[in-house]
């Protein structure tokens, strides 16, 4: 989430300061905007087009207002009060029973990432929570700028989540503040919109730009796939990764938003999140002909929101009907 809004309430007893006058907190932060700065950078650089291309600048105007608005009602609301109130489990819940603390920070930054991957996946599945997350996949450019894409509504909701995670494991405030900054990182990495050879070997660890593109694929069977933030062991432990080359980006029905409609769409009800897959006896998912074909139905009806649920099941009832008849 927004790091600035976590350390700013965070003590760090014995290690407040890396060297004189540096807080750790300003270090980190410090190291995540000059990551961002040089990723942006590199994308400009090296991608033709991306000075002169309308949709790209909107994107980064967009995004960057987006981060700019939640930063500063996140600190108005002081919701990361609520960070502070878990703070005093620290040394309690799963961790209580870890001494070292280089493996409980390593623990710490595994079981968080985890709790991440399931919430990203939960987004996906649940239509009151994919009200919100689809703005984040309205983005038809995707590039580093694209993980500050958030409605606020999800970035409050996933402040709660971090906290009741802090209460559950334990963690102590220096092991949170360094597992968010690798996941915040990692989160301007696999957004950007770069490429560089050892991606492949480096995406059967940790999850890469590659990996995370076909996750903002316009089909909803490659974007309901790779929801993984830093390793891409979660996805492929629970079967949700996908390698492939997405052919464009973003939402089919959803046009380059700005700031005030991409805070709007955040309430519209459009481009519901799919139902459980239908499987064959051999267990191979039919998800993206299903989606597919989800897809015509709502083109012949002009894309009008709220009927995207009765597409999916009357695409699935199709095509399981055609397959029963071809056995």
């Amino acid at each position: 989430m927004i790091l600035s809004n976590l350390t700013s309430h965070l003590k760090f007893p014995g290690i407040d300061r890396l060297w004189p006058d540096v807080a750790v907190e300003d270090a980190l932060s410090a190291a995540i905007l000059l990551t961002f700065a040089c990723l942006m950078a590199i994308e400009v650089r090296h991608r033709r087009g991306v000075r002169t291309n309308p949709l790209v600048r909107k994107s980064y105007r967009t995004n960057l207002s987006l981060f700019l608005f939640n930063d500063l009602l996140m600190s108005a609301l002081s919701v990361s009060s609520l960070l502070v109130l878990a703070e005093h489990h620290a040394g309690g819940g799963l961790l209580a029973g870890v001494s070292n603390p280089w493996l409980r920070g390593a623990l710490a930054l595994i079981l968080l990432d985890l709790v991440l991957y399931l919430w990203h996946w939960a987004n996906h599945r649940l239509p009151w929570l994919w009200l919100f997350h689809k703005v984040h996949h309205s983005d038809r450019s995707m590039n580093v700028t694209t993980g500050f894409r958030l409605h606020f509504a999800e970035v409050l909701l996933t402040v709660l989540v971090k906290a009741g995670f802090i209460v559950v494991t334990g963690v102590h405030a220096a092991q949170l503040l360094l597992s968010e900054a690798l996941i915040t990182l990692a989160v301007l990495f696999h957004h950007a919109d770069i490429s560089f050879r050892g991606e492949h070997k480096l995406g059967r660890l940790f999850v890469v730009p590659s990996l995370h593109r076909v996750h903002h694929s316009t089909l909803r069977g490659e974007h309901d796939r790779n929801y993984g933030a830093l390793f891409s062991i979660w996805d492929r432990f629970f079967g949700t990764l996908l390698e492939a080359r997405p052919a464009q980006i973003g939402l089919r029905e959803v046009d380059a938003l700005g700031f005030a409609e991409t805070l709007k769409f955040g309430f519209t009800y459009a481009y519901g999140p799919a139902p459980r897959p239908l499987r064959l006896r051999s267990g191979r998912a039919l998800e993206p002909m299903i989606a597919e074909a989800a897809y015509f139905r709502a083109e012949k009806r002009g894309f009008v929101p709220g009927f995207e649920m009765f597409d999916w099941l009357a695409a699935e009832r199709e095509i399981e009907e055609r397959m029963k008849r071809g056995r």
